[in-house]
């Protein structure tokens, strides 16, 4: 009977411990897919420094993902999020939205 107490409550710690870790990557995930959305909706307003603003924090919830779960699909949003910021920074409206609507594919991608 001690042994399957033991056994029970082993599983349960451990299960515990890797849990939370899983769920960050989500909402890191999650958080980036969001704030991409509304760089979007900005960019599309004609507003590229606060589509560079939201990607900028998507970045870093994108690079937070990767961190925690490595995957192709959040490496390339990685990039077009950079390079959104980038021509969202130079004023670049239109080129900074198309890269943030491909950011948005891989992450949305990534999620699934």
């Amino acid at each position: 009977m001690d042994r399957r107490v033991f056994a029970v409550a082993l599983s349960l710690a451990l299960g515990l411990a890797f849990a939370p870790r899983l769920a960050f990557a989500e909402s890191h995930l999650s958080e980036a897919i969001a704030h991409t959305k509304q760089a979007i909706e900005h960019g599309k307003m004609g507003h590229p420094d606060v589509l560079a603003t939201h990607a900028e924090q998507a970045l870093k919830h994108a690079e937070a993902a990767e961190k925690e779960k490595a995957n192709p699909h959040i490496k390339q949003g990685i990039t077009h999020l950079e390079k959104a910021i980038e021509t969202g920074k130079e004023k670049k409206a239109e080129a900074a939205t198309k890269h943030a609507e491909e950011a948005l594919t891989h992450l949305e991608a990534a999620e699934k």
